[in-house]
């Protein structure tokens, strides 16, 4: 059952051409029973994967609302599920959510149902990535970085550099790095080799990762041809990763700390670092379909999601930074200020976050390479083009 108000705001985007009208629920009203989330792995644990983990039974029995959850691998897929449709709610990293306003696939949140907003990272609460011209489009979720995954057998000392999934060497074992290491199947993962390049070849005068012309654009493409002869598989679900890792002679990746801390679990020898170059990252935000069939559920999901306790667990669960700082500190839940601070809490600022590549940018009117570009040309880079 559906209870609420509706009212028509105006939010302009100049960058994207967002349509003006969109609706924001005003009142929240019973719950419908259910809510459909499509969501990174990991993010929404009821206890399957490990008992202690589990921040959606008493969501469950508390709001009457079933969670179910569609596992999406990358943005993209985000993006192309939130067209088909079906779904009230994702957990939309920066590279799609900017995509998803534009294609009106989502609506504005009203702040004023969701009572633990004051709560939320001041950082967060008005990142570009979900607010569009003062209106807020989502509620923040977590935060992190892209690390180095790697074998500590192999490595016995961390490595530095990226150069260890990009370039073809011999690592500490002795062994070639050829059909070791991994890359992300996404195209965003040219920003990673544009970020590499910022640091080795600053005569490219690369100033964001995700804004470059058509020459800076060219030299991370040939950095990722150069990778795609080093790659045993282009990796986009965790869990195959993971496996990777443990069963098929993969020693370094970039990955996140999600599966870095299952494997750590499972007593594998593994271990992550940011090297020197830096790294990029996510920060992710639960946004809510334009035509969710269950928007009260929906709301009550979203205010959920900032509970202390939740936050506290899914940081230690997933490695990553809660969206709620006070989550590190006040013992409601498993993170502490130590897990925190290992995690990253201090380094927001050192992280170049996901976003979504656009012609019009801090270079100039067209001087950058759009997004679709990076779509066909990663496809042709996977496929030996």
């Amino acid at each position: 059952m559906k209870s609420m108000k509706l009212m028509a705001t105006s939010a302009l985007c100049a960058l994207t051409g967002l349509s003006p009208v969109l609706a924001q629920v005003t009142e929240i009203g019973a719950g419908e029973g259910q809510v459909n989330i499509v969501a990174w792995a990991g993010y929404i644990e009821r206890g399957e994967t490990m008992k202690e983990f589990d921040w959606v039974t008493k969501f469950e029995a508390a709001s009457g609302c079933k969670v179910n959850v569609k596992t999406a691998n990358t943005s993209d897929e985000m993006v192309a599920l939130m067209n088909e449709g079906g779904f009230d709610l994702v957990t939309a990293s920066g590279d799609a959510s900017l995509r998803l306003i534009a294609g009106d696939r989502v609506q504005p949140i009203n702040i004023d149902l969701i009572p633990s907003w004051s709560t939320v990272d001041e950082r967060l609460k008005n990142a570009p990535w979900h607010t569009v011209d003062g209106v807020h489009y989502g509620v923040p979720y977590m935060w992190g970085p892209n690390v180095l995954m790697y074998n500590t057998e192999v490595f016995k000392e961390p490595p530095t550099s990226w150069n260890v999934v990009f370039e073809e060497m011999t690592l500490p074992d002795g062994q070639s790095n050829k059909g070791r290491v991994q890359a992300y199947d996404g195209p965003i993962h040219i920003a990673d080799a544009a970020q590499y390049l910022m640091f080795h070849k600053p005569e490219l005068g690369i100033t964001s990762p995700y804004e470059l012309n058509e020459d800076q654009y060219k030299a991370a493409l040939d950095l990722l041809r150069t990778q795609r002869t080093l790659v045993s598989r282009y990796w986009h679900d965790a869990f195959i990763q993971i496996d990777d890792f443990k069963n098929e002679g993969v020693v370094a990746s970039g990955s996140w700390p999600f599966q870095r801390n299952l494997l750590q679990s499972d007593g594998q020898p593994i271990a992550s670092v940011i090297p020197q170059e830096g790294a990029t990252g996510w920060a992710d935000t639960t946004m809510m379909h334009v035509d969710a069939a269950n928007p009260n559920c929906a709301y009550m999901w979203m205010e959920h999601s900032l509970s202390s306790n939740l936050q506290a667990d899914l940081a230690v669960w997933f490695g990553a930074n809660p969206a709620v700082p006070a989550a590190c500190t006040d013992g409601r839940g498993m993170s502490t200020a130590e897990t925190c601070a290992a995690n990253g809490m201090d380094d927001f600022e050192k992280i170049r976050f996901w976003t979504t590549p656009v012609s019009n940018c801090s270079q100039g009117e067209g001087a950058c390479v759009p997004y679709y570009r990076w779509v066909s040309d990663y496809i042709g880079v996977i496929g030996g083009r």
